[in-house]
This record gives C-alpha cells, sequence and structure tokens, in this order.
C-alpha cells in the first residue's frame, strides 16, 4: 500500500476473545491518538500497550464489548480501517485481555470488508445477543475415580451381590463339574449401566468365568467404578473376555490394543496362537489381524518354537494365504509345511493336507529346487497330482515370457500364485546398517537370472545425511533404497514392491513398511508407534526387493 510516496509494509493482528463475554480483541503496531468518543466508536482496551487489547464500541454514551463467533479477517479489515491502519494480518480466537465491562452491543457481525466503520456492517441490533456469561469449570473428575474406588472397596452400602463362579474340571462324588466361587457386593447404580447387571428386580445374580480368570474379576469390576485397572500379561485377555460379555466397550477396546505389546514377549509363541484362537471365538477381527500378522512377519521363528506344531489346520492355513508372510524363500515355507504335517501323521487328513499344499506359492519356488521335489520331498508320493501340476505350471512360469503367458486363456496373472511374498535369502534382500549395495536379478523368473540390478540402501539419520544425497527427508531415521541403473525397459511388464524390515535386537521383526518414491520414513516407538514395540529401539534394518508382474 502506498502512502505519500512511501511504501508501507503495517500489518494488523486482530485476536477474537471468546470468553466470558465473547469479546472482540486484536493487536495494532501502531496507533493513533484517540479523539473524543462518538456514536459507533471502536478502541482498545485490557492492555498494557497501544497496540493491542480488545475491541469495543460506544454506542448511546456507553462503552461495550463485541460478541461474535464468526468474527474474521473482513470484520478485522474495518476496524483496522476505522482505527486508520493500513491492514488486518488475521483474526483469531483469544483469551489474552480478559473480560470486558458494559453492555455486549454487536453480535453477529457480518462485514464484506469495504465498510468504513464497524458499525455500518449488518449486525442483529444494537444490544440484541446471545451471547451470555458461561462462568467457570470445576472439574474434580480425577478425585472422583479415587473416591468412588474407595467405595468399592470398603463395600459401604452395596446393594448388589455378585456371585462368581468357575468350574475346576474335577468331577465330585455324584458326578457333577466342581465349582468354586467366589462373592463381590457392589452398587446397583453404577452397574446399571451394563444391561447383563441392570436386573431390576433381582439384588443377587451368579456370572461364569473360567478359573484362570476369576481372580481378576474383582479387578473388572473395580474398573466400572474408576475407569482404572492394572493390566498385566497374565490379566489381559481375561479382562478383554470379561468385558467383550459385559459390554464393557472401552475396557475392551483398550485392552485389545495392549495385545500388541505383549505378543514379541512369548518367544514360545503360544500367547499369539492362543490370542488368534479366543479372536476367532469371540469374532474380534482386529485381534486376529494382529496375531496373524505378527506370526506372519516373523514365521521363520514360529517353525522353531514350542507352539508350531500345535497349530491348527485353519491358523497355519490363514497364515499360509499372506502375501506378507516374510520367509527366505518358498521352498523354506514348503519344506516346513512338509514337516508339520509329517508331525502330525494322521491327525491331518489327506484333504487337508493337499488343502494346505495348494496354498504353496510354486511358481517362486526356484527351478533347481523344483526338479528336486520329487525325489526330495516326503509328501510326494501322497500328493502327486498336487505336485505334479504345481511343478508344471511353476516351470512354465520361469521358461517362458510373459507375454506367451498372458496368451494362455488358463494363465491367471493375478493368482496368489504368481505373486511374490517378502522372500530374506540371497540375493533378495540385505541387511545394513548405515549404506551398502547388492545386486539382484530383474525378476525371479529363469528367463531374467541373468538380468541384473545394482541397488543402493541407504538409512539417513540426520538432514545432512539426506543433504549430501540431494533428498529430502521429512523425519528420521529415513532409509532410501535406489535402483543404480535403468529400470524404463520394464516399466510396463514389471512392478517393484520393496519393503523395509525393522527387526528388533535381531530377535523379531516388529514393522514391515513400503517405500514411496524411493523413500520409507522409519516408524519409532517414540514417533509413529511400532506395531509391535522394540524394548531399546535397536533395529536391524533389512531391505527386500519385491519384483511382480504387471
Amino acid at each position: 500500500m502506498l502512502a505519500n510516496g512511501i511504501t508501507l509494509s503495517l500489518w494488523l493482528l486482530l485476536l477474537l476473545h471468546i470468553s466470558g463475554t465473547d469479546s472482540m480483541k486484536f493487536s495494532l503496531f501502531k496507533k493513533k491518538p484517540e479523539a473524543q468518543a462518538k456514536e459507533g466508536e471502536v478502541r482498545l482496551a485490557g492492555s498494557k500497550t497501544s497496540s493491542e487489547g480488545r475491541v469495543e464500541i460506544y454506542h448511546d454514551g456507553t462503552w461495550g464489548t463485541v460478541c461474535d463467533d464468526g468474527w474474521d479477517l473482513a470484520e478485522a479489515q474495518v476496524v483496522c480501517r476505522q482505527l486508520r491502519f493500513l491492514g488486518a494480518k488475521s483474526a483469531v480466537n483469544g483469551g489474552t485481555y480478559g473480560e470486558g465491562s458494559g453492555p455486549i452491543w454487536l453480535d453477529e457481525v457480518n462485514c464484506n470488508g469495504t465498510e468504513s466503520d464497524l458499525s455500518t456492517c449488518v449486525f442483529k441490533d444494537w444490544a440484541v445477543t446471545d451471547c451470555f456469561d458461561t462462568g467457570y469449570m470445576l472439574d474434580h473428575s480425577l478425585a472422583l475415580s479415587e473416591e468412588l474406588g474407595q467405595v468399592f472397596d470398603s463395600g459401604d452400602g452395596c446393594d448388589f451381590q455378585i456371585v462368581v463362579q468357575s468350574t475346576t474340571g474335577n468331577k465330585q462324588l455324584d458326578g457333577t463339574l466342581e465349582t468354586v466361587q467366589t462373592t463381590i457386593c457392589a452398587h446397583k447404580m453404577i452397574l446399571s449401566r451394563f444391561p447383563l447387571f441392570n436386573t431390576s428386580e433381582e439384588n443377587t445374580i451368579s456370572v461364569h468365568v473360567s478359573l484362570s480368570c476369576q481372580p481378576y474379576f474383582t479387578s473388572f469390576i473395580r474398573y466400572i467404578y474408576t475407569r482404572k485397572a492394572d493390566v498385566t500379561f497374565s490379566s489381559a485377555q481375561c479382562l478383554h473376555q470379561m468385558a467383550s460379555k459385559f459390554g464393557v466397550k472401552q475396557l475392551m477396546e483398550d485392552t485389545g490394543r495392549l495385545f500388541s505389546k505383549f505378543l514379541p514377549q512369548d518367544v514360545t509363541f503360544h500367547t499369539p496362537v492362543s490370542l488368534y484362537e479366543y479372536s476367532v471365538e469371540t469374532g474380534d477381527f482386529l485381534l486376529k489381524e494382529n496375531c496373524l500378522q505378527y506370526m506372519a512377519w516373523n514365521y521363520q521363528n514360529l517353525t522353531q518354537s514350542p507352539a508350531w506344531s500345535h497349530l491348527s489346520v485353519k491358523l497355519l492355513g490363514a497364515l499360509l494365504s499372506r502375501s506378507d508372510l516374510v520367509v527366505s524363500d518358498e521352498y523354506f515355507l514348503l519344506v516346513s509345511l512338509e514337516e508339520w504335517i509329517s508331525q502330525r501323521g494322521n491327525l491331518i487328513s489327506l484333504e487337508s493336507q493337499a488343502d494346505l499344499l495348494k496354498l504353496i506359492r510354486f511358481p517362486m519356488i526356484p527351478a533347481e529346487k523344483l526338479y528336486e521335489l520329487q525325489f526330495n520331498s516326503t509328501l510326494y508320493n501322497a500328493h502327486q497330482d498336487v505336485y505334479g501340476s504345481n511343478i508344471l505350471k511353476a516351470f512354465q512360469f520361469n521358461v517362458l515370457l510373459f507375454s506367451t503367458l498372458k496368451n494362455n486363456p488358463v494363465f491367471k496373472k493375478d493368482e496368489d500364485d504368481y505373486q511374490a511374498r517378502i522372500y530374506t535369502a540371497t540375493p533378495w534382500a540385505a541387511t545394513i546398517d548405515r549404506s551398502a549395495s547388492f545386486s539382484t536379478p530383474v525378476h525371479n523368473s529363469l528367463i531374467f537370472k541373468t538380468n541384473v540390478i545394482q541397488w543402493e540402501a541407504n538409512i539417513f539419520m540426520s538432514q545432512s545425511d539426506c543433504s549430501n544425497r540431494g533428498v529430502r527427508c521429512e523425519s528420521f531415521p529415513t532409509a532410501r533404497l535406489t535402483a543404480q541403473n535403468s529400470l524404463r525397459q520394464y516399466q510396463s511388464s514389471i512392478r517393484f514392491s520393496n519393503q523395509l524390515l525393522l527387526r528388533c535386537q535381531g530377535k523379531y521383526i516388529c514393522q514391515v513398511q513400503d517405500f514411496k518414491n524411493d523413500l520409507s520414513h522409519i516408524s519409532t516407538n517414540g514417533s509413529q508407534g511400532l506395531p509391535y514395540p522394540c524394548p531399546d529401539g535397536q533395529y536391524d534394518y533389512q531391505f527386500v526387493v519385491i519384483p511382480n508382474y504387471i
């Protein structure tokens, strides 16, 4: 803006005050001396300096305030103009300058920004407002939780008996199952929000819980009073189960989120397996996926665990169906399945064995391993049809061009059989510290074996690391995986879905994430959060190249 031939750059910051009287206020960089008050004049008040304050307007011989939760830059510009400032920078809600005195003169002011005076803008009418003194908020809710806990602990005034029964599994002399029970006295009013406890006529109810969960039932009832509970590795599943049964949704959701923290703590894998079975029983999809994902990412550890030989057919089938299964290669997956079937013997029907074998992605098995299957496989003779048809499919995939395969009406390129999983064996993966180079074939088909791509993998820990490579990083650490030779000739036929694996303390995979524009911003315990926490934040970084036909 030009004034007297000189370019002036002066901004006015308007602050909207919404407090007891929802008054308007703003900050000024410079203000001319006030003239004698006249009708419709505006001023700033409530500040130690003349450059900021609460907006007040003069009407009917009295200064009053402006209340408007729709106050924005247009109204601010008008006030600036009326006070002879050059412009408004912003209009924001505030609470800095206290409450105004006097009447609320204006409310729901609507300016187009070109008016010369605030009083010429559209508004309800003088002193017509729906702004009222909102008073003060007293919040003693934290103390309430503690006091309600004391009410429960003391049992004073309790009027509702809960008889908690559990069967021990032992039979009594009369042939009935032995039952142990305990009684809790609670308050009907507090429990009445939950339907299974809301019995208007009865003052006593009986509930049945498993023997292992009975010790935690008191903590469960106390949570209803206080909304607090100490959740341990031992109690989490019981609290989740009871919360699900009695409709305490918040507790169910909160304990469900805690399961991911407990899964890595059990190297025997009994916890992930039992939680999976529990999630199937209760229909908890999120918990089911959480357990399956952890076992899929750590499949090789699972095969070495005590829980491995006790997996159900359904659970193993669910794992073999996943593309995010992390294994050294597909041949390892086949061998582990054959060993599992052999261990179970006649407990697994031939039909179930065949169904599981069909989930192996034979085209992903290296060609030399395919040839050896008829000699080395322990199940080949029992399932020659399954092996024969899949080995043929795999050899065709390895020796025929993709364009030839697509011309075959039987070939379905989107079938899982033709989609690579996350393979960590050489040459498809490399574990690095800060920087390394490695090479892979363009594709795992045998015809591309001599077509090699050079890859560079980096872990950037600071902005200078990124700047030195001409890369813009949003957070740290950041991983980068780039091809060092051109991929243009393969763009129409091959897509790379490369992955970054974070292995915690060299023990278990706590995160799998993809690359976007060659970069992967690494989640940590303290940032976006890891699906499965890593106690000390010590990771091994493994880069995995995954090519697939388009």
